[in-house]
């Protein structure tokens, strides 16, 4: 029995491991219809002609490479924005932090969480 617990265990351990992301939005000028997350622009200055419509922020706590778990708060990132009409995202913070170690077997898995954050706005002359 209790090597049927250990199994079990484990196997909702992994599963609660898997890519997860959330984020929300918080809605600061004139929400607008929503657009497709896919065209939503990642800015790293603002652009020339735009108007804020809020800021969104995300975060993943998968337990893949940095570098996956970024892309899938990113991802998230630009479904917030999408939800609010955004077409692009000034992005203002990228961080990251590590959380508690979680022993899988005789492994300690720590879990880092990928964070980022932005403004949501709508550029003119993208239409």
């Amino acid at each position: 029995m209790k090597k049927i617990f250990s199994v079990f265990l484990m196997v909702a351990v992994l599963l609660g491991l898997v890519a997860c992301a959330s984020g929300n939005a918080l809605v600061t000028g004139t929400q607008r219809p929503a657009t497709n997350p896919e065209s939503v622009v990642i800015y790293t200055e603002a652009p020339e002609k735009y108007e804020v419509i809020g800021i969104v922020n995300a975060s993943s706590d998968a337990t893949g490479s940095a570098q996956t778990d970024l892309n899938y708060a990113v991802a998230e990132l630009k479904k917030q924005a999408a939800k609010i009409g955004a077409n692009g995202i000034i992005l203002q913070d990228v961080s990251s932090s590590s959380g508690d170690g979680i022993l899988i077997g005789n492994v300690l898995v720590y879990e880092d969480k990928q964070k980022v954050s932005g403004k949501a706005i709508y550029v003119f002359g993208k239409e």
